[in-house]
């Protein structure tokens, strides 16, 4: 009989994974050059065409489902690969449509889904959010205006709550960018500085 997949530990194996990957990707930016010549970015971003920012987009739409990376960090690795404009542009599209569907699928299948992507002691440190009562609206526009917060967590802990999709989306389209530009970039310092290591 085949076992059922403990989708937690699976998670959490691809996360690791995730991390070292993001870890190699890094070192092989720094050994082709690419934070101190540019132009050798661009050159392989034309290389690439179109298919550079949807794969980008991809993995900021999955991560922020399913938390296989850190999130500040490929935020910060948008900004390095497409440049200040159009890594916000990327990031900040690629999280809220990954917000708006981990919204979506906790309304539908409620705390089942939660547990499928989180461990049971990271849904009970978070879920105490609601006791915040009517107040839990503007906690949770604070929470999406700094940078750090557990962004992808509370997204999900709003599909419990009767929030309206309308108000959801407001709150992140409005909010989401100031913690999204200091924490991409504060991100992108520290892979610079951990790229001249190298």
């Amino acid at each position: 009989m085949i076992e059922k997949i403990d989708w937690v530990k699976t998670i959490k194996y691809l996360s690791i994974l995730g991390t070292i990957a993001i870890c190699l990707f890094i070192f092989y930016l720094g050994w082709q050059d690419f934070f101190v010549g540019p132009d050798r970015l661009e050159e392989r971003l034309r290389q690439m065409g179109a298919i550079a920012p949807v794969a980008f987009l991809a993995v900021q739409i999955i991560q922020t489902i399913i938390p296989i990376i850190p999130g500040g960090v490929s935020s910060a690795i948008g900004v390095i690969v497409f440049g200040p404009f159009y890594g916000f542009i990327y990031n900040y599209i690629g999280l809220l449509i990954g917000s708006y569907i981990a919204f979506t699928l906790v309304k539908r299948y409620g705390k089942t889904f939660m547990l499928k992507v989180m461990e049971q002691k990271t849904y009970d440190k978070y879920i105490g959010w609601l006791e915040k009562g009517k107040k839990f609206d503007l906690f949770f526009a604070f929470a999406i205006l700094l940078p750090g917060m557990p962004d992808d967590i509370l997204c999900m802990i709003c599909g419990l709550t009767n929030m309206r999709t309308r108000r959801f989306l407001l709150i992140n389209i409005v909010c989401k960018p100031f913690g999204l530009l200091l924490y991409s970039f504060a991100m992108k310092e520290v892979l610079l500085f951990m790229s001249r290591l190298l």
